[in-house]
């Protein structure tokens, strides 16, 4: 599952792209904060340049944009909180939520924690590393474009295989935007940049029965089902 865990089959897939929409619409809006120009914010530019890509119809994203600088009269205040514990079997979980209402939030957490372990600040997080995580693909003609080199010449401190043969950057934190911007200059596609937790020892699901990763996924669908969820990061290898 790597460092974030993403919803699979057909069926979820497609209600996961409304999701999605909805989850980028909040990254704009708390990016836009800073300035409603992507080529004056970067953290804006990541996330603007991510919703084009997975084709967020363009009166979505100006409305989040402009929402989010005070531009439209419409109040805009999201918190951010993440929720450490653990799901089924031990495996080490973190939530990273964006929401409107924390006395909200916090008790569906407790529900949906209940077939796990919810924890305390810090309980879980010692054993991730803060990190950023960059997706790309080779770009089109960009014929054995090599992870590794690219890596290495972009400033990035590793890499992993993603799905459908991408790949997963992994930067310092500080270097996410310098590191996205170089990337193409090596044959890679920038798919989605943010900032994410990277698991330091995730659990090897070979150690877990086929009926435990079922019950793991199925909390993690119970999790990432929420609206106020931004992403889930999971200590489970592969």
């Amino acid at each position: 599952m790597g460092a974030q865990w993403k919803a699979k089959g057909k069926a979820q897939a497609a209600d996961a792209r409304g999701k999605l929409f909805g989850r980028l619409a909040k990254d704009i809006m708390v990016a836009a904060r800073s300035g409603a120009d992507p080529a004056l914010n970067a953290r804006l530019r990541l996330v603007v340049e991510q919703a084009r890509k997975v084709s967020m119809p363009k009166d979505t994203l100006e409305r989040a944009i402009k929402k989010g600088a005070g531009l439209s009269g419409e109040a805009v205040n999201f918190e951010h909180v993440i929720y450490e514990g653990f799901a089924p079997h031990q495996v080490p979980v973190m939530v990273e939520c964006l929401t409107d209402n924390v006395k909200r939030t916090a008790p569906e957490m407790r529900v949906l924690f209940r077939k796990g372990q919810l924890g305390a600040s810090g309980s879980v997080s010692w054993d991730f590393d803060h990190v950023g995580l960059i997706e790309a693909e080779p770009a089109a003609g960009a014929d054995g474009a090599d992870p590794e080199v690219a890596a290495i010449e972009a400033g990035a401190q590793d890499f992993e295989p993603g799905e459908d043969g991408a790949t997963v950057f992994i930067t310092d934190p500080s270097d996410l935007d310098l590191v996205s911007r170089a990337l193409p200059a090596q044959g890679f596609a920038v798919v989605s940049a943010k900032l994410g937790y990277k698991p330091r020892n995730p659990v090897d699901p070979a150690s877990l029965s086929a009926e435990a990763l079922e019950e793991v996924e199925t909390f993690l669908a119970g999790i990432d089902a929420n609206d106020d969820v931004q992403n889930v990061y999971v200590g489970l290898a592969g």
